[in-house]
């Protein structure tokens, strides 16, 4: 297993998944890449991501929603996790459920890149 360090990507739309793919492509992270938002909780357990990128309107489980149990899991509390939404209210959502950062779409892949960047390091 190398040190480099595992980004975990989950959005219900498989274009955004695959630029975000993308973008990271040339970075030292992996990506897990998930669009289906109820399986975050296993992945962050079993595989443990050093950072979640959770987009926040999703079906079934909302990106909040998901966030709330990583913040209620004592492993995972401190879990960097940066929410993505092209809603209004999503800065105000994100910002109450706990999330470390807020990025608004379409963004700027080099906010999110920084954003990453400093979270990691």
């Amino acid at each position: 297993m190398s040190n480099n360090k595992t980004i975990l990507i989950c959005d219900d739309d498989e274009g955004i998944l695959d630029m975000l793919e993308m973008v990271f492509e040339d970075s030292p992270y992996t990506v897990i890449a998930e669009q289906n938002s109820l399986n975050v909780k296993g992945i962050v357990e079993r595989q443990s991501p050093d950072l979640v990128v959770l987009d926040l309107w999703m079906p079934v489980l909302s990106g909040d929603q998901v966030l709330k149990m990583i913040r209620k899991n004592p492993k995972t509390e401190t879990l960097p996790v940066i929410i993505i939404s092209a809603s209004r209210e999503g800065k105000q959502i994100a910002t109450s459920a706990g999330a470390t950062a807020y990025i608004s779409k379409p963004f700027d892949f080099e906010e999110l890149m920084t954003t990453v960047n400093n979270l990691m390091s």
